[in-house]
């Protein structure tokens, strides 16, 4: 490791109703990969955004290479060297991958008003080609997956040539063969002197790619220590104060248990091809593959989110349309997707109105008079009950922690009372701590009879929680375990088959 880049000392920032820093202290060095970690609200993101001019701090100093700076915005970090990756994505989903990529410094040629497109191509294809990914730069965005727009914001942060920079979250929808690819590209950054900052809750990667790491909770700065010289267990427990376990069994299930929803050849042009599977009362099924295997398809699908082409849907032995998502909740189907920002929440509205927003009716008289009370009594059951942290029922949820925010999704669909509850990655970009219960909020509403389907890129947790597993690959169905049958290496397996296999 070289020199000091940047030194953060007394950081203060307080939103409305929440002081989010308190004395905050990082460093970070040349050449180094700096892990910055800690539970979700505990500040991470919103130092780093101190850092690099989203937010303002209220007090304290930053220095960048021995000299005191001030970044009051975005464009003065780019300027100084440092980018940043979101952990919410901050594209423009009508652009191209190329033409996001290069916002703002779009070359031209002749009029200054005129783009050179095929600059813009040319230079973002060569930088897809350095991390080696399979992207078109033509590509618009919004048509992509999130785990390939996630790899579209790191091109983009990687094509400052920042000497400081700044992932969050950045692996959370990446498979294991993009993630060493990635890791291959943060070790090569680093050895040419760039310092980078990890902010994961992926606690296995901090030893294969971190040098030292930074805990935070609540606000404040705990310490600084050399990855190597400390156990997995021991920055667990400066994360939350205590000793806590990830781990949250699945109980058995009845295999006689009644059938709630039934799925018969579901085909949706090249997406999906004859997806076939029963869920049972009781049962967590999970959905295993690589990224664009279909899994995320199969759960829009059902939900009524994308259209199909043919294929039947039951629930509860009744053939049922759901054209829109509208008349699955109607048929008591909920569905946490992938990306909550753009699907899950309504960022600007408060958490009262986020928790109760597919229950409505429920608190509206038939001459469309609201029950406040009973609104206010729903919503503050569930923010107990799951433990969000927020100041009041009233703090928009843009102001929430990515974690948070998954929680207050998760209460939407307490509040509705579905039967069958479709969970897209629901811990992605969650800490340890909220990880832990949500798997016991999803084991506590499959033991009171709740179906539930959950997608997870994480094989550690498809495995430790689901009853059965669900295979894909390139949008069939290519596999069926039992948790007894089930192993890492066989759901690899069938995830990289093309066609589908007997069932288990």
């Amino acid at each position: 490791m070289g020199d000091t880049l940047i030194l953060m000392e007394g950081i203060e920032k307080t939103f409305p109703g929440v002081h989010a820093l308190k004395h905050c202290y990082f460093e970070l060095k040349a050449g180094e990969v700096h892990a910055l970690v800690g539970e979700n609200g505990a500040g991470k993101s919103t130092l780093m955004k101190v850092l690099t001019g989203v937010y303002t701090k209220d007090a304290g100093r930053i220095l960048y290479k021995g000299k005191e700076v001030e970044v009051p915005n975005p464009k003065a970090a780019q300027d100084l060297g440092i980018a940043i990756i979101h952990q919410e994505l901050h594209l423009m989903p009508h652009l191209t991958v190329a033409q996001n990529i290069f916002i703002g410094r779009e070359p031209r040629k002749g009029a200054r008003f005129v783009l050179d497109e095929k600059q813009i191509n040319q230079k973002a294809q060569a930088l897809l080609n350095m991390m080696n990914l399979d992207l078109d730069p033509k590509a618009r965005v919004g048509d992509l997956t999130v785990a390939k727009q996630q790899m579209v914001e790191i091109v983009r942060a990687l094509s400052f040539r920042s000497e400081v920079l700044i992932m969050d979250e950045p692996t959370s929808m990446l498979t294991g063969t993009e993630i060493d690819e990635l890791f291959r590209i943060i070790r090569e950054l680093r050895d040419r002197g760039v310092g980078i900052v990890h902010i994961s809750h992926r606690m296995e990667e901090l030893k294969q790619i971190s040098d030292r790491v930074t805990v935070m909770r609540d606000g404040r700065y705990i310490d600084t220590v050399e990855t190597q010289a400390v156990t997995i267990d021991k920055i667990i427990s400066m994360m939350v104060g205590q000793e806590i376990y990830e781990t949250a069994r699945s109980l058995p299930l009845e295999t006689k248990s009644e059938v709630v929803l039934k799925v018969r050849n579901l085909n949706r042009g090249r997406a999906l091809k004859d997806i076939s599977f029963e869920l049972r009362r009781g049962e967590i099924l999970g959905f295993a593959g690589l990224v664009g295997a279909g899994r995320t398809e199969v759960a829009r699908a059902i939900f009524g989110a994308d259209p199909i082409d043919f294929g039947e849907i039951y629930v509860h032995g009744e053939r049922v349309q759901i054209g829109t998502p509208n008349d699955a909740v109607k048929f008591g189907i909920g569905y946490l997707s992938e990306d909550r920002r753009r699907y899950g929440v309504l960022p600007t509205m408060d958490v009262e109105t986020n928790i109760i927003a597919a229950a409505f009716e429920k608190f509206t008289s038939n001459l469309g008079w609201v029950n406040k009370p009973s609104c206010h009594d729903a919503a503050q059951t569930q923010v107990d009950e799951l433990r969000i942290k927020t100041p009041s029922l009233q703090q928009r949820v843009r102001y929430l922690s990515g974690g948070n925010q998954q929680k207050v999704v998760m209460a939407k669909w307490m509040v509705r009372d579905c039967d069958i509850l479709i969970c897209d990655e629901p811990t992605r970009g969650i800490d340890v701590g909220a990880k832990s219960e949500v798997y016991k909020l999803l084991n506590d509403l499959a033991e009171s009879g709740k179906a539930i389907i959950m997608i997870s890129s994480e094989l550690p947790e498809i495995l430790r929680m689901s009853h059965r597993i669900i295979v894909m690959c390139e949008g069939r169905i290519t596999g069926e375990l039992t948790a007894a049958e089930a192993t890492q290496e066989r759901i690899l397996q069938y995830a990289t088959k093309r066609e589908s296999i007997a069932r288990h």
